[in-house]
């Protein structure tokens, strides 16, 4: 039997293997046993706590989103304008954690999943609408309502495109490359349809429906 009080590290070690072996592989093709194999425990310990292969795989996008969600917050909560926000949203979305190369693997791999499984595509969804909705909120404070949405689909586009991009190994963009290139393409559209140059400096995030 496991020991008391191990199942929560028992069950991180699984979710951590997974996401290495996904990334290794490139897809989820992958058993049980190599990821209990790389978790250095038992395919009946794996089974034990999880229950199914797809079980764990649902759970390795969860501590994905989980793990998105706490940076996002945190980025969101030390910027003070809604300018200073989009960029920590930016950022955030090429942190070194999300930016890992078997991270990157994981994500390619669970959107070709999502084809066949409405589970994962459920959660890819609500991984798209945050992305989003963060970007619209303080895109909404800069800019007219119809600008906003324009330029938020734009930029959550470019980023999730710049993923795609790292998968071409023959090609690679690093972390600061993908930042400038996404805060230049904001920067474009922001100066195109500022009303006003003025136009949301020094706003304050205090009434933001999200920090209530």
């Amino acid at each position: 039997m496991p020991k008391v009080g191990m199942e929560p590290v028992r069950r991180k070690a699984l979710v951590d293997a997974a996401l290495r072996v996904i990334g290794d592989h490139g897809s989820l093709t992958v058993t049980m046993s190599d990821i209990a194999r790389q978790a250095g425990v038992s395919p009946a310990l794996a089974h034990h706590y999880f229950g199914s292969k797809e079980q764990l795989l649902i759970e390795t996008i969860r501590s994905l989103l989980r793990q998105l969600r706490s940076d996002t917050v945190a980025a969101l909560q030390a910027a003070r304008t809604p300018r200073a926000r989009l960029s920590a949203v930016i950022r955030v979305s090429f942190h070194a954690d999300q930016f890992a190369p078997e991270t990157i693997a994981a994500w390619l791999a669970f959107y070709a999943e999502a084809q066949r499984s409405e589970e994962t595509r459920r959660f890819l969804v609500i991984y798209a609408r945050r992305l989003r909705s963060n970007l619209l909120a303080d895109l909404k404070a800069l800019l007219p309502a119809g600008a906003a949405e324009r330029i938020a689909e734009g930029a959550a586009a470019m980023i999730d495109g710049l993923y795609i991009r790292q998968s071409l190994k023959s090609a690679p963009i690093g972390i600061e490359a993908s930042i400038a290139l996404t805060e230049d393409y904001l920067n474009a559209l922001l100066a195109d349809a500022s009303p006003s140059p003025q136009r949301g400096e020094g706003t304050t995030i205090s009434n933001h429906p999200r920090d209530k």
